[in-house]
Parts: C-alpha cells; sequence; structure tokens
C-alpha cells in the first residue's frame, strides 16, 4: 500500500478572485468530497454530495455541489504500479479552489501503519518523492501537474478500518500527507493526480505522458477482457469476465515467470489449489487460453518431489507445498485445457511429464507422508498437518482434521487416473491399461470405504487408524461433479440430494451441517474465533460451481433442470452487482440468513466457478 487516501476539497471562495488558505474564513464555502472514518464519525461525509458510481475501465464516482459537477475517476494502470486519479470538472458555475492531500501508507499489505514510521518526502523532477527515511527504502512518486504543490507535512492519526475491527484484528491507523496540491478550477477541465511506486508510466514523468493514450490502452484492454467467445453474450457476462480480469496478473520470482492468478483481495496472493479451481472458469471459459498455458508453465516449472507448489511465500517468493490436493487439480486443469484449446502439442510436450511425475510420487510416496495405501486410495499427512482446502488451524491444531484419506482428494485420484487411462486410450495400450487399472483398483475401494448406507451419503475421511468422519461435508460434490465418477448413478443422485437439501444456501454450500452441533453460523469475530467457523459452516460461493454441474449431470442437462440450477446461482449474480465489494464476489458468507459476506471482498474461485455454472446454464 503506497498512496491510501486523499482529502479532496471544493472551496467556494467569498471574492471569486479570491484564494484558497489554510485558515479558510467563515465566509468561505468549504467542501470536502472526500470520507473518512475517526472513532465512528464520519469527517468530511462527501458521500452525500455522491449522485452515481459506476464501473468500466476504471471506477467513477459522480458529485454534484452547490451547482458544480464533477466525476472522480481511478485507474489501475496494468502495467505499471501506478494509479492515476483523474477529476473531471464538468459544470463549474463559479470559480473554485481545488485542494487535494494525498495520504501516505508506506507499508506492506498485511500491516497497518503507525506514526513512528521514519516518513519524509523530497521534490524531484517536478514529482514528489516520498520514502522511508532509511537506507534502501522503497519510494513513492507523486505528481499533479496543473496544480501547484505547498509543504505542509503532517500526521492525520487513528483511521478506522471497520472491516478490521469486525475481524478482531488492529483497526486503526496513522496516515502522513507531505502537503497538498491546489489548482483554481474556473471552467470546465480537467485535473489528474499520478502516483507510482516505479517512478512513472513506462519510465515516462506523469508531465510528459499522453493520458488519452495511456487511457485508450486501458479502454482496449477493457474490450479484450469483456468479449465474451459464446454465443451468449449478456451484460452479467461481461461483468463476470471482467471480474475474472483483476485476478491475472504476473509472477517474476519463479523458475519461469509467467502469468498468475491472484486468490483473493485484499489478502492473498496466488496459491495452487485456487489457481487451478478457478483456471478453467477465469481463463478457459473466457477464451483466455495463452494465459491460461502460462499458469499452468508458472506452477509445474517449480515442482519438487512431483509436488504443485501450494503457495509462493508473499515477501520471499519461496514455493510452499503443505497441499495434498493442488497437484491433483493442476492435472485436472491441464487437461480441461487440452479440452478446451485441442493444443496437444504443449499439453504433451509440457504438462504430461508434469501430471506423470505427480502421479508416480503419489503412487510410491512423497513428502507430507502422501502415497497410495494399499487400497489404491491416497493417503495424507498426521494429526498435525493441514493438508486439504479446510486447512485453518488454531493455537496449532487443525480445527478440521482430515488427515488419512479425505473424500475429495480421493475422487480428484480418481479422476485424475481416468483422464490418463482415456488420454493413452489410442495412444499408448500398455500406458492406458496401467492408469485403467488404477483406476478400476482405486475406484472400488472408493465405493466401498466412502459410501455410507445408513446416511445416504459419503463419508467426509477416514482416518489413518481407520475412525470413519461421517460428517455431512460439501467435500462429497466432487465425487460427482467431475469428469468421471467412481460412484454409480443411484448413489450420485442421493449425494447431489443430501447436499442440496442440507447444504445448500443461496450463497454456496455450507460447509457442515447446519444440524451438527459443531456448526457456526457466523463467520465473525477475532482470529480465533473465525478459524473456528471457517470450515465448520461457513458459506464457500466456489462450491456453486461443483454443485451446479452435479445437479445437472445427474439431470441429464435437461432444460428444466437448468432454469432451477438459474435459480440456484440469480443471488450470486445479484450479490455480483449490488453489494459489498460492486463487481467481484465475496470469498465466503455466514452460514445462517442473511449470510452477510465475509473474508476477502474478490476471490478468484468464486468469480471462476460462478463463471462456469453461469455457462453451464445459459451458455
Amino acid at each position: 500500500m503506497a498512496l491510501a487516501n486523499c482529502l479532496e476539497l471544493i472551496v467556494f471562495p467569498a471574492d471569486p478572485s479570491g484564494y484558497y488558505r489554510p485558515d479558510n474564513s467563515p465566509k468561505e464555502k468549504v467542501f470536502g468530497l472526500s470520507t473518512f472514518e475517526f472513532d465512528n464519525k464520519f469527517a468530511p461525509q462527501g458521500f452525500t454530495y455522491l449522485r452515481n458510481f459506476r464501473r468500466d475501465v476504471g471506477v467513477h464516482f459522480d458529485y454534484e455541489l452547490e451547482k458544480l459537477c464533477l466525476t472522480k475517476s481511478i485507474y489501475l494502470l496494468r502495467d505499471s504500479e501506478t494509479v492515476v486519479i483523474r477529476y473531471d470538472f464538468k459544470q463549474v458555475p463559479r470559480a473554485v479552489e481545488f485542494v487535494v492531500r494525498p495520504f501516505v501508507g508506506l507499508r506492506n499489505f498485511h500491516t497497518l501503519q503507525k506514526s513512528y514510521a521514519p516518513l519524509a518526502a523530497r521534490p524531484q523532477d517536478n514529482r514528489l518523492v516520498v520514502y522511508h527515511d532509511v537506507p534502501r527504502s522503497c519510494e513513492l512518486f507523486i505528481s499533479c501537474p496543473g496544480a501547484s504543490f505547498e509543504k505542509d507535512e503532517q500526521w492525520w492519526f487513528n483511521f478506522v478500518y471497520r472491516t478490521n475491527a469486525e475481524r478482531g484484528q488492529d483497526f486503526t491507523e496513522d496516515l502522513w500527507t507531505p502537503g497538498f496540491f491546489r489548482a483554481r478550477i474556473a471552467s470546465t477541465t480537467q485535473l489528474l493526480l499520478w502516483a507510482s511506486l516505479s517512478g512513472g508510466y513506462k519510465g515516462q514523468a506523469s508531465a510528459d505522458i499522453d493520458f488519452a493514450s495511456v487511457q485508450q490502452k486501458l479502454t482496449d484492454h477493457y474490450r479484450a477482457a469483456v468479449s465474451v467467445p459464446h454465443k451468449n453474450t449478456s451484460s452479467i457476462l461481461r461483468t463476470l469476465c471482467l471480474a475474472a480480469d483483476a485476478f491475472i496478473t504476473e509472477r517474476q520470482d519463479v523458475p519461469t515467470p509467467g502469468t498468475t492468478i491472484v486468490a483473493g483481495y485484499p489478502w492473498f496472493v496466488d496459491w495452487g489449489r485456487d489457481a487451478f479451481i478457478a483456471l478453467p472458469g477465469l481463463m478457459l471459459a473466457t477464451g483466455r487460453f495463452e494465459q491460461a498455458r502460462s499458469v499452468l508453465t508458472t506452477f509445474s516449472a517449480a515442482m519438487d518431489h512431483g509436488m504443485i507448489p501450494n503457495n509462493f511465500d508473499d515477501y520471499t517468493g519461496t514455493a510452499h507445498f503443505n497441499s495434498v490436493d493442488a497437484p491433483l487439480w493442476f492435472i485436472n486443469a491441464a487437461f480441461q485445457y487440452l479440452e478446451a484449446t485441442g493444443d496437444s502439442r504443449t499439453f504433451t510436450q509440457e504438462f504430461l511429464p508434469a501430471i506423470r511425475w505427480i502421479i508416480d510420487s503419489y503412487q510410491k510416496g512423497t513428502r507430507f507422508g502422501i502415497h497410495a495405501d494399499s487400497d489404491g486410495l491416497i493417503t495424507a499427512g498426521n494429526s498435525q498437518t493441514q493438508l486439504t482446502w479446510m486447512d485453518a488451524k488454531c493455537d496449532g491444531q487443525p480445527v478440521t482434521p482430515r488427515h488419512g484419506k479425505a473424500v475429495e482428494v480421493n475422487a480428484l485420484w480418481y479422476n485424475d487416473l481416468r483422464l490418463m487411462a482415456r488420454f493413452y486410450g489410442n495412444r499408448n495400450s500398455k500406458n492406458a491399461q496401467r492408469y485403467g487399472a488404477m483406476a478400476d483398483r482405486a475406484g472400488n475401494s472408493f465405493v466401498d470405504l466412502f459410501w455410507n448406507g445408513r446416511l445416504g451419503h459419503l463419508n467426509d475421511c477416514i482416518l489413518p487408524d481407520g475412525t470413519v468422519d461421517s460428517s455431512l461435508r460439501p467435500n462429497q460434490i466432487f465425487a460427482v461433479s467431475l469428469p468421471f465418477s467412481a460412484l454409480p448413478t443411484e448413489q450420485q443422485r442421493a449425494v447431489v440430494q443430501t447436499v442440496q437439501d442440507s447444504l445448500l444456501s443461496p450463497f454456496g454450500l455450507r460447509t457442515l451441517d447446519p444440524q451438527d452441533k459443531r456448526y457456526k453460523p457466523k463467520y465473525q469475530g477475532p482470529p480465533a474465533q473465525r478459524d473456528q467457523a471457517y470450515h465448520q459452516g461457513t458459506v464457500w460461493p466456489y462450491l456453486i460451481g461443483p454443485f451446479v454441474e452435479a445437479y445437472l449431470k445427474i439431470n441429464g442437462y435437461s432444460r428444466k433442470s437448468k432454469r432451477t440450477a438459474a435459480t440456484f446461482i440469480q443471488p450470486l449474480l445479484e450479490h455480483l452487482t449490488s453489494e459489498a465489494c460492486i463487481g467481484n464476489i465475496s470469498e465466503i458468507f455466514d452460514g445462517d440468513p442473511p449470510h452477510k459476506p465475509r473474508g476477502c471482498i474478490a476471490q478468484a474461485w468464486s468469480v471462476g466457478e460462478l463463471i462456469r455454472a453461469y455457462l453451464l446454464v445459459h451458455g
């Protein structure tokens, strides 16, 4: 985080020739466009002048006050660590002074800044450079061509971040301001405020940049992002495609730099599991085939011991491998890439060696005790590990112990073996037979071990000591939704019906049956309390993708089933356009009504799986 916010003031002088002074006289009218929160108070209250909000290539706020109309637009330049704030004065009844005071939070996005931070500023080439007064500090470049700068260094204390407060975290921050820019506005005009961590846009100082050309590039990118490669060209699908675009970026600090997928904003970077689940919706369904190939290559290039990284460290970029399912999701995503593109050359040369390495390593054994047991199923971890997606820990202990044989892990394992057998079917009979035999063995064991005839659904996990965890959780839906299922048809139907009856909410699937005594209806409070609820009832929107696919699958993709499935996703489509982070999908929701959105304000696999579900229904 660098440019944290701006204080924006419109000053109507008593005398048209008047000039803004920090100690405004009572005769001047000062209107603040900004909105800050301090100790449960809003000051200024700029939201009272806000008349409209919209989003396209940027985000736009329309204000109206004293017959003066202006639009504030914010643009993030994708190929540079640069933000541009444009103020368009569209109606100016009389001359005013416009004042912009930038606030700086020059810190990592996982922390908050306090007033002891050694911030300083210096002028450089018609720009202001803000930095920490320590060796090798990063630098923030700020400029506002067309406005004069007045030095007025101040600390403003205790900005309140209410979401952090709800989460039981530090929620007040001190922000530093080096001074303010001011300009006299006498007619319709445009003013630009630039802030960059990279010294400027493509090496250019802001005064030398043709913003019209920058805006055109942004517009071209926007049009490409919402260009839908489907017969369905609805506005809602275009909005989903634009949401998808926000998560696609580049990673440089890996063996083969390339495209990656940010898991969620504002706290997550790229995670292997999330990337491979999100990829089919974010990239393949939206025609981003080259970027999909690059994501798969980025992660596979960092493989070790037959495992795909679960994530890269936020600070060092070091790969971490604490996931049993990320490599299996990689295999599924690679085969979906092949099906969507027909690019057998890339698949065979770049992805197939990685797939074989994963399967061989899982069969023989790799880190974290991951290996194929005597029954052909994958077992992994111990009581201290959390290797599945339900990975919350509290006081050093997994909240949802799922070591041993997890249902979705083995549904993936069976599916991946079947995909390999099919791939080799007309290419190499020996390999086809090998993977087919492995799949047969795993499939038979899967049904015997996981099907719970008494309860009419799948067990969630079999612990290493043989203890059966029969908790009613959504993980079993993958045993139906994946291309290959080991379950007979009637058991598939039973799984879908049980999940629909007990776990389906308007915004996705609950992570635990509400009738379970461990069920947590709300995700709120300090970290330990939230960790206890994260996978114990909290709703995850990404699970709507596999649920809709499983529902349609057991109903033969009939028109009637598609009409019903459309009702399953409608609340999420309304959420997309009307609440929380408008234009995106939240990470999670409370298990109980009114299902308040929680967690990350925008989550990659939430968007990716909603795109898939939407196209399965309306494509």
